[in-house]
């Protein structure tokens, strides 16, 4: 089982590796962004999954910055092959969160603003109106939400208290806040 899944878990990277030979750095971060979105938007990835890819991207993009600007705007070669080598590394582990057992799986009322929510951070992902950085402390929040919502409804039957539900839905207003701020700065993701 273990090497049937490690098997598909290499031919994926070769398969991802292939469609994106040829790629400018950019492009592959683009690209990578745009899985990332369709993911959140799909519930393939749960936010969790989501703010530790997004964590390892901020890093790769701040690596890329400094070694811009230490070489007058350009990569060498042997930092094109780093980066490189990150990126393949980082569109395994989207290949292998998006393929796994973990799901969203939203219910009701309070299901329906976390859909919401996550499918306006999906949007600013794909627009590049959040950045890396961004993302990953959106889903961070949104993770540690979730726990809790998981929580409260397992203490109680499956459900929400009346109680519960007001917390939550002021701590989605918060989010949602956050959410509008962080899409309308002045920070973009790097295309």
């Amino acid at each position: 089982m273990k090497r049937n899944r490690m098997m598909n878990l290499v031919a994926a990277g070769v398969l991802i590796a292939a469609g994106v030979y040829g790629q400018t750095v950019n492009e592959r971060r683009e690209n990578q962004q745009d899985r990332i979105a369709q993911g959140i938007s799909s519930g393939q990835l749960t936010a969790g999954e989501t703010a530790q890819i997004e964590r390892q991207e901020a890093g790769v993009n701040q690596q890329i910055h400094q070694d811009r600007q230490a070489n007058g705007g350009t990569l060498t070669p042997a930092e094109r092959q780093q980066v490189q080598g990150e990126q393949n590394a980082m569109s395994g582990q989207i290949y292998a969160d998006k393929h796994n057992a973990a799901q969203t799986n939203f219910h009701g009322e309070v299901g329906a603003w976390q859909e919401l929510q996550q499918q306006r951070i999906a949007q600013g992902v794909g627009s590049g109106s959040l950045t890396a950085g961004e993302t990953a402390r959106l889903e961070h929040s949104e993770a540690g939400l979730n726990r809790e919502i998981h929580t409260d409804r397992a203490a109680n039957g499956g459900t929400l208290t009346g109680q519960e539900k007001r917390q939550v839905n002021r701590q989605q207003n918060r989010m949602s806040g956050r959410i509008y701020r962080d899409k309308h700065n002045a920070a973009r993701q790097p295309k």
